[in-house]
């Protein structure tokens, strides 16, 4: 389900909001005059992960990522790409718009909960695969013994969807090694943003897209009293706070998710920074 953010200034962040000058839409029309406002139409990821871009070009900036069964509002289609916003955290860019379809009556029953769940064609781990999904996939299903039958063809096994990570720190072990990707919010790829995002996201705490907005959210946490499962922040940074004060972080200093001394990423990041921007470190709280 998306939510909307309170306050005027809020209400306007382009990243979060179609305000102008080509979409302004119609929840705004008290706060933005317009010839013409836009009613965001519901429809669905159909593909197992898309990556949402800047523009609608597939050589875009990527700026997120979609999956499959997630809710994606548009406002607008150019070049087969489609400009909406994302349900889960209200972040704006263009999808595929072959990779949408209008919701099904069927609600997703179902959620990835391994690095990565493997779709047979049918109820037997013998059968060919016929994609993979990322954690996180969410989708419609039944049970057929020790499989879960997908409502759009296909089969997962149960183990891969039954057992959630229960802690923000057992989703941040799924993502150990993954490849730093912008825009990317799996274990298959992800962005320091979108590695916490999915992280919290296990303990049902719904974080915002970018760092800057994050850091937005939550309890501010003296840095001396930081302690495990805090979110530290850094200019354009953030990491999950571990045990031994470790900082469990995509990073592209060594182009994947790992957990290092908290000690040697302030050295590292420091080196490149001014005094002022030195200060910048945040700390936020999510019980």
């Amino acid at each position: 389900m998306s939510w909307m953010l309170q306050g005027a200034a809020q209400r306007r962040e382009p990243r979060e909001w179609f305000a102008g000058p080509e979409h302004v839409e119609l929840a705004l029309a008290g706060d933005i005059a317009a010839v013409r406002f836009v009613d965001p139409r519901l429809l669905v990821c159909t593909a197992p992960r898309v990556m949402l871009r800047s523009a609608p070009a597939a050589e875009a900036e990527a700026v997120s990522e979609l999956l499959l069964g997630e809710i994606f509002a548009i406002v607008d289609v150019k070049h087969g790409f489609a400009l909406g916003r994302c349900g889960h955290d209200n972040y704006i860019g263009w999808a595929p718009f072959d990779a949408l379809a209008l919701p099904s009556e069927t609600a997703s029953t179902h959620r990835i909960t391994v690095r990565r769940a493997p779709v047979f064609a049918d109820a037997s781990i013998k059968a060919a695969v016929l994609a993979e999904l990322p954690f996180g996939a969410q989708f419609a299903g039944q049970a057929a013994g020790t499989m879960v039958a997908l409502a759009g063809g296909g089969f997962v096994h149960r183990r891969h969807v039954e057992a959630a990570p229960a802690t923000r720190f057992a989703a941040a072990a799924l993502f150990m090694g993954a490849p730093y990707v912008w825009g990317g919010r799996t274990p298959d790829g992800a962005d320091c943003s979108g590695f916490v995002q999915a992280t919290l996201a296990a303990e049902g705490i719904a974080l915002r897209r970018d760092t800057d907005l994050q850091r937005e959210q939550g309890a501010p946490v003296e840095f001396a009293a930081r302690a495990a499962g805090d979110l530290v922040f850094f200019p354009g940074h953030v990491g999950l706070l571990l045990a031994g004060d470790m900082l469990c972080h995509a990073n592209a200093h060594w182009m994947a998710v790992v957990a290092e001394p908290l000690a040697d990423v302030i050295a590292r990041i420091d080196q490149g920074l001014d005094d002022i921007a030195k200060s910048a470190i945040g700390v936020r709280r999510f019980p």
